[in-house]
């Protein structure tokens, strides 16, 4: 019989340039028993996922400075890891579902505890 994914071999990557929302999204995924690993804008993020292979989730955000945005990365997430789960968030733009790479998903911040832990449960197969 074959037992069910342990949260904690779910590696997720938070990227978000805010650092009080970054920690927060952190925190309630880590009390739900997740393994987290930040990251505060895109090149951040593809430095942190190139030293990771075991990432399986892409939660960021689409606003950010630098050299590209949340959709952005999750395009060059997809192309370098298809298996990376990608959920996207944001305050201000809603991005279309073709915008959203490899049917990726997307939750409208501010975002609650519960529906957060569901989307990335899903994600993983949880």
């Amino acid at each position: 019989m074959m037992s069910e994914p342990s949260r904690s071999k779910n590696v997720v990557l938070v990227v978000d340039d805010e650092p009080f929302i970054r920690m927060n999204a952190m925190d309630m995924l880590e009390d739900a028993g997740f393994s987290v690993l930040e990251a505060a804008d895109a090149d951040d993020a593809l430095s942190v996922l190139a030293k990771h292979p075991e990432i399986g989730v892409l939660f960021t955000d689409i606003n950010m400075p630098g050299t590209m945005d949340g959709l952005d990365l999750a395009r060059r997430v997809h192309e370098l890891r298809p298996a990376v789960h990608l959920i996207i968030t944001s305050g201000k733009v809603r991005p279309s579902v073709a915008e959203i790479p490899d049917s990726g998903k997307f939750i409208e911040k501010p975002y609650q505890q519960d529906k957060f832990i569901r989307l990335i449960e899903a994600a993983v197969g949880i």
